[in-house]
């Protein structure tokens, strides 16, 4: 079972409303775009707007003790009034610079701002909340993520939510951010040579950008994995959201989906009950993966959409794709 993150747990305890661009940091409302593989959400890597125009505010009066990079001790007056973004940064790390374009890790505790009590802390189990990614596009979208720029890690920063429009409880937000990193763009490992001679065969663009030849693969009754590319990245269990490219084609060739042309990534849940959600050959065909790694997926009918068209994919379709696996949380 998946690690839950500190922000959905804070959904499901306080169903709290905020505003869109504060949802998205918190991932406590808001809808969904879902596309060809029943995915939730895809984000642009090369968004023109670097930041958001909604204005974040300062909060006073909150203060934090303790050791850098461990469990801070957060202060306040109660009750406090809160606000949607809102923040303080209320230590300074010791660490490296977070630069746009990096994916953060962040500690997390939920505090009600009524009375200060705890309601949710991540660190006591030691599960980070690692969906921070501080790309051009969520820059443009996320006021708070717009305020980690330039942050060293170690440092925590708290946010505001307000519930206004519920009967639930306004809180702050403490993240202590604990680490950085850089997803890929592309797969990057070893080639495979020993791949089936029958299978689709694969090439790339020098962008790595596949191509793909069917090689007369026609419909399976099973679902067929195949690593063309071995990452040497973390392996990939039924707790992880994985950030990918991919394309998808049917059996004939004719191409449905493509994150490529888009210039985008999607973020695909290897859990069920996620909101990024994407049909069963995924969750099965990329568990035991590792990041880095370009996978062959040949995915059957009863393991994507079955008997029912989805957009241009017809009813019982095998359906093949290339995914390329760039990050993992």
């Amino acid at each position: 079972m998946r690690n839950t993150s500190i922000h959905s747990v804070v959904r499901a305890a306080l169903a709290a409303a905020c505003s869109l661009a504060m949802c998205a940091t918190l991932a406590a409302c808001g809808g969904s775009n879902s596309d060809s593989k029943g995915s939730s959400k895809s984000s642009s890597s090369s968004d023109s707007s670097s930041s958001s125009s909604t204005k974040m505010d300062q909060i006073a009066g909150v203060t934090a003790t303790g050791d850098l990079g461990k469990k801070p001790s957060i202060k306040f007056k109660t009750p406090m009034t809160v606000q949607n973004n809102t923040y303080a940064v209320v230590q300074e790390g010791d660490g490296e610079t977070i630069q746009k374009g990096d994916r953060v890790c962040a500690q997390g505790i939920a505090l009600n701002a009524k009375d200060g009590s705890e309601l949710m802390s991540s660190w006591e189990k030691n599960t980070p909340d690692c969906s921070i990614q501080l790309s051009d596009t969520n820059l443009a979208q996320i006021p708070p993520y717009t305020k980690m720029v330039g942050l060293k890690l170690n440092s925590t920063i708290v946010f505001g939510v307000n519930d206004s429009n519920n009967a639930g409880t306004s809180y702050l937000l403490a993240y202590t951010l604990v680490s950085r990193s850089k997803d890929l763009t592309k797969a990057t490992g070893e080639e495979v040579t020993d791949v089936p001679a029958n299978l689709p065969k694969v090439t790339r663009a020098k962008n790595g950008k596949p191509s793909i030849d069917m090689n007369g693969q026609g419909a399976v009754d099973s679902l067929v994995v195949q690593t063309l590319v071995k990452g040497t990245g973390k392996e990939l269990t039924d707790s992880n959201t994985v950030v990918v490219k991919y394309s998808g084609w049917l059996t004939d060739g004719t191409q449905f989906d493509s994150s490529w042309t888009k210039d985008t990534t999607l973020e695909a849940d290897l859990y069920s009950g996620g909101s990024h959600s994407v049909i069963t050959g995924w969750q099965e065909g990329l568990k035991g993966q590792t990041v880095g790694s370009q996978v062959l997926l040949v995915i059957p009918p009863d393991k994507a959409y079955g008997d029912q068209k989805q957009g241009s994919i017809p009813a019982n379709s095998t359906l093949v794709f290339v995914i390329d696996i760039l990050a993992a949380y």
